[in-house]
């Protein structure tokens, strides 16, 4: 069972229910169209949304998307959360399936893209992926590669945010974890460790640097090719260093690539269900440890130099991920 909000109001599902005139069936049928659309595990059966909406059982991350994506609206609205401070009051609707209002549904997806520093143009990236979605789609064509670095905490949202990003431009992902997965945790019971193992010592000092030599090194294989990459990890240790920072801008402006940096922001609650729901063994320490593994965690943590920042808190950007793949599937259930 998903971990209880302290703000949850259970009471508003049944209410946005039967304001759009829906039965509990009704509601079942839409929410599972709306999990294959969006690749959700979810069940969505009369007995679930009953206890959804009798306060018996507290929606999961899946639920939660679906619901959103069903009555157009945020999580705070549906009663899930409290708002943020400076939360925006609705989802804007982007439903029109014609060219131009589908690269309005993508422009729309990267309003949570800031800038985190000067000197970055947030129109300027937003731009470059709508272009790049519309050669992905129509054959046009901008020049020279783009290499996008897309960081965050465990749970932060990331790989949902590169995907987005990956499926919008046609632009290949390079996930650490899938590239490197099983040969870490050989690597680790080699060298005396545990398969799982992702925070001692070990696996800092022997096994972490291996990980992102190898994804760069596929990195320079696409950029050399003249193939824009998605780079989805967490470059906590990466985006703190300076001189880090400064020397892959240097290797790519010797390249001739564009350099875009994303800090995915999220809040810890957040994280740690998104950490329950994935269900990974190597996330064991985290979940076990949780305040422990917290406090080490800089939330105000900033990539050095030029970046954007991404803000997830509550899965607000993720939200808006899902409002322009429906705009881009041709409209509203």
């Amino acid at each position: 069972m998903a971990r209880k909000h302290p703000d949850w109001k259970p009471e508003l599902l049944r209410t946005h229910r039967e304001a759009v005139g829906l039965t509990l069936e009704d509601t079942g049928e839409k929410l599972r169209e709306i999990a294959e659309r969006h690749n959700l595990n979810i069940a969505a059966n009369f007995q679930t949304i009953w206890g959804h909406e009798n306060g018996r059982v507290y929606p999961g991350p899946h639920y939660r998307r679906a619901y959103s994506r069903l009555y157009r609206l945020n999580e705070a609205q549906l009663g899930f959360r409290g708002a943020l401070p400076g939360e925006e009051a609705h989802m804007e609707v982007l439903s029109t399936p014609d060219c131009k209002d589908q690269s309005a549904a993508v422009r729309a997806a990267l309003g949570s893209v800031h800038a985190g520093t000067d000197g970055v143009d947030s129109d300027a990236f937003r731009d470059r992926v709508v272009e790049a979605w519309r050669r992905h789609n129509a054959g046009s064509s901008i020049d020279g590669p783009t290499v996008v670095l897309v960081g965050g905490f465990a749970g932060s949202g990331k790989s949902e945010f590169a995907k987005f990003l990956g499926g919008m431009t046609g632009w290949p992902i390079l996930d650490k974890d899938s590239i490197t997965r099983p040969l870490v945790d050989q690597l680790l019971v080699a060298l005396g460790g545990e398969a799982n193992d992702r925070s001692s010592e070990l696996y800092r000092e022997k096994v972490r640097p291996l990980e992102y030599r190898c994804l760069m090194e596929a990195t320079w294989d696409n950029v050399d090719c003249g193939i824009s990459t998605i780079l989805d990890a967490p470059f906590v240790y990466e985006f703190s260093r300076a001189d880090w920072m400064q020397r892959f801008h240097n290797r790519c402006r010797s390249k001739r690539v564009s350099v875009v940096t994303i800090w995915v922001r999220c809040d810890p609650e957040s994280m740690r269900e998104y950490i329950e729901f994935r269900s990974a063994a190597r996330d064991m320490w985290k979940l076990d440890s949780w305040d422990e593994y917290v406090s080490t965690l800089d939330l105000e943590l900033r990539p050095q130099g030029p970046h954007f920042v991404v803000d997830n808190r509550l899965g607000a950007a993720i939200a808006m991920v899902d409002e322009a793949r429906d705009a881009l599937n041709g409209g509203e259930l």
